[in-house]
């Protein structure tokens, strides 16, 4: 009920006027060409529903033309993801976002920030993004980039072939995963988890490769996993969230002006990404299960699914697991250090502390 109250209040924001905008204009002066390579696919909301109107079109017009950002997605540039920091450590895109478990491994304090079972709701997950910022761009920058804001994807959800009731019942089956947080939480709760690349998931679920998988409520229905799935719980275990992140070299250099106008420009993005986040978790649940009248954002299921609500056993399992198992177990890739920043930063406000 919480994250259904928060959502609905995230999709009137979004379309009432008024919202912080774009700085209104910019001095004139030499023109600023900008190369972004921002979210995986060119059909995710979040790329077109805030990318392309934000930074290629808002950014262009209140700048008078002066600032033109050449935007492209991953799959365009043919990049997995993993490559963001690099690239924009060497300059071939002036700023780039991903998630951060995919940018973790160059930056392993990066898990930190979205562990799974971390924050159960994302008023949750948004006070720790922003605690935890300054603290892993002191990691970040010595590849030469910094992130500028961390945004969400929706909740991360489980999608099964057969019903489900709770957490438990995925004992013994097959899971697909991404990130070794999520990995942690599927082996302790009894299931065997599989790492497959998106892209492949659909025909994994239908051919039962995997019974089940995890991903953001509404990535799973833009990806069609209704026809292959019976099943979705609506309880977050995760919300893979992501980054901006610019070249600092780059960055420097621009004529101040203009720095603090891509500064407004990232900060608007970040509130509409994190109100999208919102938004889109709920509708995708609510596309998923073919409820018309509700579902905004994503495509109504063709074949309706049933929602597994979550249970206070549930939360409680994903705290415990979270303790014993998912924080010790990112503790012992990361380093000592890890423990100790997490204590500090983010125990306040998850309350669970590492050590006990």
């Amino acid at each position: 009920m919480r994250l259904a109250w928060i959502a609905a209040l995230a999709a009137l924001s979004l379309t009432r006027p008024g919202l912080a905008q774009v700085p209104a204009s910019l001095p004139a002066g030499p023109k600023v060409s900008v190369v972004a390579v921002t979210q995986p696919l060119p059909t995710q909301p979040q790329y077109t529903r805030i990318d392309i109107p934000v930074l290629r079109e808002e950014v262009a017009q209140r700048s008078g033309g002066r600032i033109e950002v050449n935007l492209s997605t991953h799959a365009e540039r043919n990049l997995s993801g993993t490559e963001l920091v690099r690239l924009v450590r060497s300059g071939q895109a002036d700023i780039g976002a991903s998630t951060l478990s995919t940018l973790s491994g160059d930056v392993p304090i990066l898990d930190m920030v979205d562990l799974a079972g971390l924050a159960p709701e994302i008023g949750a997950a948004k006070r720790i993004a922003e605690a935890m910022l300054p603290v892993v761009n002191r990691d970040l920058e010595r590849f030469g980039a910094r992130l500028m804001v961390i945004y969400p994807f929706p909740a991360q959800v489980v999608f099964c072939r057969a019903p489900f009731t709770s957490l438990a019942d995925l004992r013994g089956r097959k899971v697909r995963t991404f990130g070794n947080s999520l990995v942690d939480l599927v082996t302790a709760l009894g299931a065997q988890p599989v790492s497959i690349g998106f892209p492949e998931v659909y025909s994994a679920l239908e051919r039962g490769v995997v019974d089940c998988a995890i991903t953001g409520s509404g990535s799973g229905v833009a990806a069609r996993w209704p026809e292959v799935t019976t099943h979705v719980s609506n309880l977050p275990v995760a919300w893979a969230l992501a980054g901006y992140m610019v070249n600092i070299a780059w960055w420097n250099r621009l004529d101040p002006q203009v720095r603090a106008f891509m500064e407004g420009a990232l900060r608007e993005i970040s509130n509409r990404q994190w109100e999208l986040g919102a938004a889109a978790t709920r509708d995708g649940i609510d596309c998923a299960i073919g409820k018309a009248d509700a579902c905004r954002i994503h495509s109504l299921a063709a074949r309706p699914m049933t929602e597994v609500p979550g249970t206070e056993a549930d939360r409680a399992a994903l705290r415990e697991i979270l303790e014993k198992t998912v924080l010790p177990g990112f503790v012992r890739r990361c380093g000592a250090r890890c423990g100790e920043v997490y204590n500090q930063v983010i125990a306040p406000i998850a309350g669970i502390r590492f050590g006990g």
